[in-house]
């Protein structure tokens, strides 16, 4: 029953509590481009898309540190959820600053990533570090390719994506260092296509 409490009272928390981070945003003082229209679209399009991966993140962490019995592991996961609710910020910031919203599905992701947390974390703790390991990296991967569509005078959005990106590389650099087992090919496959469905219906939704 604490774990079901511990979830219910992040989902709440993380899809409808207004969020505060510990650290400022990489974009404190930056003042905010002129972009066309076009370009103030696409960088509120790929800013949503960020916010629902910070979503995820949110849920996944959540369900494996409520899963496994390890106190240090435990300790570790709820770390880098702390750090991603910065992100988890952050994004939304981004968004507001943008004139963009959330993603309408923002429920929908969160229940998705946390299932996937728990299907990872109940098959052992080093699988589950391991897919910690996987989505980090498609994630910094994603990353990158935002910062190469971003507006280059968005300077702020920048920012903000190119520090998300080096917290998660160390993520899974972590990960990786307490053990994580490696995911086979068909489990990584099957990752990144669930991962392109989530981030092209959030670009418009």
């Amino acid at each position: 029953m604490d774990a079901f409490f511990t979830a219910a009272d992040s989902a709440l928390r993380t899809l409808f509590a207004s969020h505060r981070a510990a650290e400022k945003t990489p974009a404190h003082g930056m003042a905010e481009a002129a972009l066309e229209p076009s370009e103030k679209r696409l960088a509120g399009a790929l800013m949503r898309v960020n916010h629902v991966g910070e979503v995820c993140a949110q849920a996944l962490y959540t369900a494996q540190a409520a899963v496994t019995r390890d106190p240090a592991l435990r300790a570790h996961l709820q770390e880098a959820a702390r750090e991603e609710t910065d992100h988890l910020a952050w994004t939304r910031q981004r968004l507001d600053a943008l004139g963009a919203r959330p993603s309408l599905l923002n429920p929908l992701w969160f229940a998705g990533a946390f299932a996937l947390g728990l299907a990872a974390a109940k098959v052992s703790d080093r699988a589950s570090l391991g897919f910690v390991v996987e989505t980090e990296n498609q994630v910094a991967a994603h990353l990158q390719s935002h910062l190469d569509r971003l507006p280059e005078h968005d300077l702020a959005s920048r920012a903000v994506v190119a520090r998300m990106k080096d917290d998660e590389e160390r993520h899974a650099a972590q990960a990786r260092a307490s053990g994580a087992l490696e995911l086979p090919a068909p489990a990584r496959l099957a990752m990144k296509a669930a991962a392109k469905v989530m981030t092209t219906t959030a670009h418009y939704l």
